[in-house]
């Protein structure tokens, strides 16, 4: 089992003819991804890679192949359009990657979702992988390993240094998410955890957070009530000084209980193992999965 992608997903690339998006999506075909169909507008008719159809739009893309998710290679000032054309062509799952989008489109993408049958993961995402079966987005699929183990993150980069983590100590991973770092983003902490708690293949549970915002001592007072399996926490920006932002758009802390010790003490008090360091998260869920058996 998995949450939200496997190897019968049907996949659209939204700029699959731009630098990003072939070259993403090469790597994606050869990780096994479901690749059917691509859209850029004015190029339709063309054929790309393993004589991949670009069409005009997702609709096309979707009437001819039926696909259910779409992945999101653009310039941020088109991010918003393309969310919003994969939401009216009723895409289940889509996965924007592009970052810097402004938050006043994130607002109107926001609200559609929210009026739709559509998930989004992102923007501002590494995406996501269901281990040897699909993969969607730009992490490193030759990393993971299959096995009993979701990550949910915030961070790129710190996913993939969670997975690695977790491979050296002899542990794989049902399926990694990369939420974003956004202000505003589609899927949040408490709707993965939810995921993956519904999930029988996933044993325990991976949550890398980081400073500003409230999104982490939700998902922790969250789980605390309605999560079973084991929980390994870490909070990046441990030494990040008040008020300067830190690389994600939305992590700045502008209140007391948004620093990475006041999130730290929130999780614990919650039941989560919190890792001091990524070094730590693979040896902590290796105990915490040895605990609950």
């Amino acid at each position: 089992m998995s949450i939200l992608v496997n190897k019968d997903t049907k996949v659209v690339v939204q700029g699959i003819t731009g630098s990003e998006g072939t070259f993403h999506s090469e790597q994606m075909i050869e990780y096994g991804t479901n690749i059917l169909a691509g859209v850029t507008p004015g190029k339709g008719g063309d054929t790309l890679l393993d004589n991949i159809p670009v069409y005009n739009s997702v609709k096309e893309a979707r009437d001819n192949h039926n696909v259910n998710a779409s992945i999101i290679f653009v310039p941020p000032r088109f991010a918003a359009g393309a969310m919003i054309e994969s939401i009216e062509a009723g895409i289940e799952l889509i996965i924007c990657i592009s970052e810097g989008i402004p938050i006043r489109d994130m607002v109107k993408v926001k609200h559609m979702l929210d009026n739709s049958n559509s998930r989004l993961i992102g923007p501002n995402c590494p995406g996501i992988i269901t281990v040897d079966e699909c993969k969607l987005g730009i992490m490193p699929g030759f990393i993971c390993k299959k096995g009993n183990v979701g990550v949910i993150s915030k961070s790129g980069t710190l996913t993939y240094e969670a997975i690695d983590q977790l491979v050296k100590n002899g542990l794989g991973q049902t399926t990694a998410l990369g939420i974003g770092g956004d202000p505003i983003i589609g899927t949040d902490m408490i709707a993965a955890l939810e995921l993956f708690e519904n999930d029988p293949e996933t044993d325990g549970i991976v949550m890398i957070g980081e400073i500003g915002g409230q999104m982490e001592n939700e998902a922790a007072l969250w789980a605390k009530d309605n999560v079973t399996k084991p929980i390994v926490g870490f909070i990046a920006g441990q030494t990040a000084p008040p008020g300067r932002r830190m690389g994600h758009a939305g992590a700045i802390v502008s209140g007391g209980d948004e620093t990475a010790e006041a999130k730290n003490k929130i999780l614990a008090e919650c039941g989560i193992s919190v890792a001091r360091s990524v070094a730590e998260i693979g040896n902590r869920m290796k105990e915490s999965l040895t605990q609950k058996a």
